[in-house]
C-alpha cells in the first residue's frame, strides 16, 4: 500500500524543512509531494534546497497564491499512490502519526481521519468552539458522529478522492472533503492524534468559518 502524502504550504519557512524531513523519514511505502503555493518569504528556496539533495520528492510551484484547496487539488493530480493524507506545513501536527492512520484502515473503512479532540487538547475557546459547531452541523445534517470534521489528517483511497469532483479553491476543502465522502454513503473512522495549535501566524480567520458553513450547507443541497 502506497502513500501519497500532500504538503501544501504558504510561508512557512521556518517549518517546512522540518516537516518534510519528518515525513521522509516514515517507514512506510509513500510519495512526498510538496505544493509551494506562491510563497513570498524563503520557502521556495528551502524547497529547491532540499530537493536537489533529496531525489524522493517532488515539488510542485504555483504561482500566484491561490489556496489550500487549489494546492491539494494540483497535487491530488499528480499523486500515484493507493491512499493520499494530507500534511501542513506548520507543525502543528506530528507526521508519526499518519502510521498510525494507515493502521487503522480495514475492509470497512477506506477513510480515515485523524481527530484532534477523542482527547483532551489544549486549545483556545474561540476555536474549540468554531470546531465543535461545524462538527456538529456536519453531523445534524449528514448523519455522522465524527468529532473534528476539519482535521487536516483525512487519509483516503485514492479512487474516493477523485471521484468526489473537488473544486473548492480555498479552506473550504476541507468541508467539501468530508461532506461529499459522507454525502456518497462511506464510513470514516477516527484515531486520536496529538496536537500542537501554533500560537501566531494561522492563516484561518472568522471569514472561513462562515465559508466552511456555507460549504455544509451547500454540498447537503447540491
Amino acid at each position: 500500500m502506497k502513500i501519497s502524502i500532500l504538503i501544501p504550504v504558504y510561508n512557512e519557512q521556518d517549518s517546512i524543512a522540518i516537516v518534510v524531513e519528518r515525513v521522509l523519514s516514515l517507514k512506510l511505502e509513500k510519495e512526498v509531494i510538496v505544493i509551494d503555493d506562491g510563497s513570498t518569504d524563503a520557502t521556495g528556496e528551502i524547497l529547491d534546497s532540499i530537493r536537489s539533495k533529496e531525489k524522493k520528492i517532488c515539488v510542485i510551484s504555483q504561482k500566484p497564491n491561490r489556496g489550500k484547496g487549489s494546492a491539494i487539488i494540483n497535487g491530488l493530480s499528480k499523486a500515484t499512490g493507493d491512499y493520499v493524507i494530507i500534511q501542513d506545513a506548520d507543525l502543528e501536527l506530528d507526521p508519526s502519526d499518519i502510521i498510525k492512520l494507515t493502521q487503522a484502515i480495514d475492509r470497512n473503512h477506506s477513510v480515515v481521519y485523524g481527530s484532534r479532540f477523542l482527547e483532551k487538547r489544549k486549545i483556545s475557546f474561540l476555536s474549540f468552539l468554531a470546531n465543535k459547531f461545524l462538527t456538529f452541523l456536519t453531523n445534524l445534517l449528514y448523519r455522522a458522529k465524527l468529532t473534528d470534521m476539519e482535521t487536516c489528517y483525512k487519509l483516503c483511497r485514492k479512487d474516493i478522492l477523485l471521484e468526489l469532483g473537488l473544486k473548492s479553491k480555498r479552506f473550504e476543502i476541507e468541508p467539501e472533503i468530508t461532506c461529499k465522502i459522507l454525502k456518497k454513503g462511506y464510513k470514516i473512522r477516527e484515531v486520536s492524534i496529538s496536537y500542537n495549535p501554533r500560537k501566531i501566524g494561522k492563516k484561518i480567520g472568522w471569514v472561513d468559518g462562515f465559508k466552511a458553513i456555507f460549504a455544509i450547507l451547500k454540498y447537503r443541497i447540491t
